[in-house]
């Protein structure tokens, strides 16, 4: 390859780490059809940080499920880390997502019967890793997020924020090309969602984690990088 091509071609740290092309869910109910995403398209960058705002029951969750591989549209195709999520059987998709995706909801969804240092522990355990270096991992994400004295305590033994802050340990413990997070401060109070928040844009910063996220709060989504309304089964910018 000559100097001029290899200049020309885009470096593999530019491809985008989620794509959506042309995504439909339709879903039929009490003999209605009804459209509730109508051929969306979206690309994430490496470290992008994109808010999806909308009204409630606009479909937010339900394409934040078809971007995570949660459920499959019923048209169109997602494409994470360069591979198409679409295409994948069951087995498959479970380990790119495992991979290359990690999660936070609005409710934290930690297992009640292990500790903090399990529970951030638990995503690199399914993906093979040695339980000594899976918990030398959990350790020192759960310390930079501020629970270094709590790694024993079970969720049920952690204050709220506590249990939000441990749930994004957990889904950035496998450095992930992207998060994805439903609400992920609705549970919580003004103040410690705040803190929670400001928490995931700075180790997306540090780590170069992409974040989408759905909410509506729209002072945390005026702080990421572009806003995208999803309104009519349509995303543009808001």
């Amino acid at each position: 390859m000559n100097e001029a091509a290899r200049e020309s071609r885009p470096s593999p740290a530019a491809q985008p780490v989620l794509v959506a092309r042309g995504l439909v869910k339709t879903f039929h109910e009490a003999g209605r059809t009804l459209e509730v995403l109508k051929g969306i398209d979206l690309a994430v960058a490496p470290g992008d940080r994109v808010a999806i705002v909308g009204a409630s029951g606009s479909g937010k969750t339900t394409l934040l499920q078809l971007l995570g591989g949660l459920d499959e549209p019923t048209a169109g195709e997602v494409l994470v880390a360069g591979e198409s999520m679409t295409r994948l059987g069951p087995v498959e998709r479970g380990r790119l997502r495992n991979r290359a995706l990690g999660f936070v909801y609005q409710f934290h969804h930690l297992l009640p019967e292990f500790s903090a240092l399990e529970n951030v522990a638990m995503p690199l355990l399914v993906r093979g890793v040695k339980a000594a270096e899976a918990e030398r991992e959990a350790r020192s994400l759960l310390e930079r997020v501020g629970l270094g004295e709590r790694l024993e305590h079970r969720p049920g033994q952690l204050s709220g924020g506590e249990r939000q802050r441990t749930a994004v340990a957990r889904a950035l413990v496998t450095r992930p090309a992207a998060v994805l997070a439903d609400e992920p401060t609705g549970n919580l109070d003004r103040a410690t969602g705040q803190r929670v928040f400001d928490l995931m844009l700075e180790l997306n910063a540090s780590l170069g984690t992409s974040l989408v996220v759905v909410t509506h709060d729209p002072d945390l989504a005026a702080r990421m990088e572009r806003v995208l309304e999803l309104k009519d089964g349509v995303l543009r910018p808001a």
